[in-house]
């Protein structure tokens, strides 16, 4: 029986979604404070998040951000915010897909199943990401800059997948500053030079002309 997580404030909204959860043969668990979701989550292990934006205690995005540095557990961003730019940066750091409210819950339910059988991508083995920022790599610490461990953490997220530098970018800088396509590819110069550190003579971050960048373990 597959786990869902529902992070909503609101008791009503919340017990709805649960109850058709439950009733299609899913294990549904409800939180309410954002501050309560990342260590649920490290104890609990769930299948799928349904995701509220707003949120008492932490922003639903800034928890999305942090389950993508240590989960690669399917989030769906619930959510009454339709402008563009909170499903672009929403999508970018690492939602699956997105809920406008109001929705209906038999359509969410479908969403749900849909989600559950695509088959997931895993965050390279090899590489093991810690909530303060480090990195260790084939058993060895990285030193990185935190838009080094943004980059090395979005590249191991899908192995093998060449992502954009437009998509890049937008996972680099916090603050969403406005950047040349040109600054991933410094960044990406350093990451190399640290991870062959650790395996000489393998170009582990690999350049697609005209594509973007994939990285290969």
């Amino acid at each position: 029986m597959s786990r869902i997580l529902i992070v909503e404030d609101e008791p009503k909204l919340a017990a709805l979604e649960a109850d058709y959860l439950n009733a299609s043969g899913f294990e549904a668990h409800q939180i309410a404070d954002g501050r309560e979701v990342v260590p649920w989550v490290r104890a609990n292990r769930p299948d799928l998040i349904l995701l509220d934006l707003m949120l008492p205690g932490r922003d639903g995005l800034d928890i999305c951000r942090e389950l993508r540095s240590f989960s690669d557990v399917p989030i769906v961003m619930v959510t009454a915010k339709v402008e563009e730019i909170d499903r672009l940066i929403g999508l970018d750091l690492g939602a699956d897909d997105y809920v406008c409210k109001p929705f209906s819950a038999r359509e969410l339910v479908a969403r749900v199943r849909a989600i559950l059988r695509r088959p997931r991508r895993e965050i390279a083995a090899d590489l093991v990401f810690h909530e303060d920022h480090s990195v260790k790599f084939d058993g060895r610490l990285l030193q990185l800059t935190p838009v080094e461990f943004r980059l090395l953490r979005a590249l191991a997220s899908a192995p093998g997948r060449v992502f954009p530098r437009e998509k890049l970018l937008a996972q680099l800088y916090e603050d969403h500053r406005v950047v040349t396509d040109r600054t991933v590819d410094v960044h990406v110069k350093n990451l190399r030079r640290k991870l062959e550190e650790v395996r000489p003579g393998q170009e582990l971050v690999r350049s697609i002309y005209g594509a973007g960048y994939k990285l290969e373990l």
